[in-house]
């Protein structure tokens, strides 16, 4: 058999990798019961049965109550969800499994069903048009409240709390959602940040709050089990325009992420048509590789062949798979045989219970 980019080792900065095929986070919509808490059978099993990733990155986990935009998702922010993540961990750890949680705040993508009627925050009152899922089914966004300075200090706490919450529930490392328009996206970008004060205006007030978060993490774990994502195409979703300074934004930040003793740096790679946008944002991995010097993971529209390749040209370390792992709990076997994908139900991508969820058979 030839070799395989994707089934070598990898060492992630200290911690050794049985390969570099990376399970993406995916919103999967199971923790419905009163305290968001993942549960050892559903939880526990199908991230234990997709063990065999070089790593998993779990699904978006809020970091407060205030942060939660989509119904039914797991939050780390409560004694009960703790302990319902050490069931998770201890499992993948039992099959010889890596696993980071992804911190999470929506932004102004909640709604007022999940706030009691309260407003969701945002860096600017502006409405981004969209859908909210909420426990009565997908309603329209509403204009958000501007965070004021009180709230984005509390913010990075919640997520400094949360993280210390991941250590103590024993994760590997956390993965910070700066990605696909939710709250530190609406930060970056120049559309969605009106804001006049040391928060926006230009390109490092943007940014600020994401280092601020970031410096706050790594005062209660180790930096180099912190890593973060970013979607620099994303373009006509969730309100989420380009401009002139979206490139040149994100390429002072994730620039200087060189000075931080990083995990990994998660990019996507455009999902929606982006013909119409610089070319530097048409081919991200190609783009930023020359940027960033740390390990460079990359998403969005990979197969065993293209995943290979990016790995052989250098442009990424790792590669991170979403939708094949939901119906391929063996996706890396899958890989090493050569084997069929087996193909995925879209029906069941938010609805509780197993199907859909722990039911794919593996080969």
């Amino acid at each position: 058999m030839s070799k395989q980019n994707l089934l070598e080792s990898y060492d992630m900065n200290g911690l050794e990798l049985s390969n570099r095929v990376v399970m993406a986070p995916m919103t999967r919509s199971r923790a419905d019961n009163p305290d968001n808490a993942p549960t050892d059978d559903l939880h526990g099993l199908y991230y234990e049965q997709r063990a065999g990733a070089g790593l998993i990155i779990t699904e978006g986990s809020q970091v407060s109550p205030e942060a939660v935009g989509y119904v039914n998702t797991p939050g780390i922010y409560t004694e009960a969800q703790v302990e319902g993540w050490k069931k998770v961990t201890k499992r993948v750890h039992d099959r010889g499994g890596k696993i980071f949680i992804q911190l999470w705040h929506v932004g102004r993508m909640s709604h007022p069903d999940f706030h009691g009627g309260a407003l969701p925050v945002a860096p600017s009152a502006i409405n981004p048009n969209a859908q909210s899922y909420t426990p009565e089914g997908f309603k329209d966004t509403v204009t958000p409240r501007e965070m004021t300075g009180d709230d984005i200090k509390r913010t990075v706490n919640d997520f400094k709390k949360a993280a210390a919450n991941a250590m103590e529930a024993g994760f590997d490392g956390v993965e910070i959602h700066s990605s696909n328009g939710y709250l530190f996206h609406q930060f970056f970008n120049a559309t969605s940040n009106k804001r006049t004060d040391e928060y926006g205006g230009n390109k490092e007030n943007r940014a600020r709050f994401f280092f601020e978060v970031l410096d706050a993490v790594r005062e209660v774990m180790p930096e180099n089990r912190i890593g973060v994502r970013f979607n620099p195409s994303l373009h006509g979703i969730f309100g989420m325009e380009m401009d002139e300074e979206t490139i040149p934004t994100f390429d002072y930040i994730i620039g200087k992420l060189n000075d931080y003793d990083l995990a990994y740096v998660h990019l996507s790679e455009p999902f929606n048509d982006v013909s119409d946008v610089p070319i530097a944002v048409q081919e991200i991995a190609r783009h930023y590789r020359p940027i960033y010097k740390g390990t460079l993971m990359i998403n969005t529209g990979f197969d065993r062949e293209k995943g290979n390749a990016v790995l052989e040209t250098g442009e990424a370390d790792l590669v991170a798979y979403g939708k094949p792992f939901i119906s391929n709990p063996d996706l890396v076997h899958r890989f090493e045989k050569k084997a069929e994908i087996a193909p995925w139900d879209e029906d069941t991508f938010y609805v509780p219970g197993k199907k859909g969820y722990t039911d794919y058979p593996t080969l």
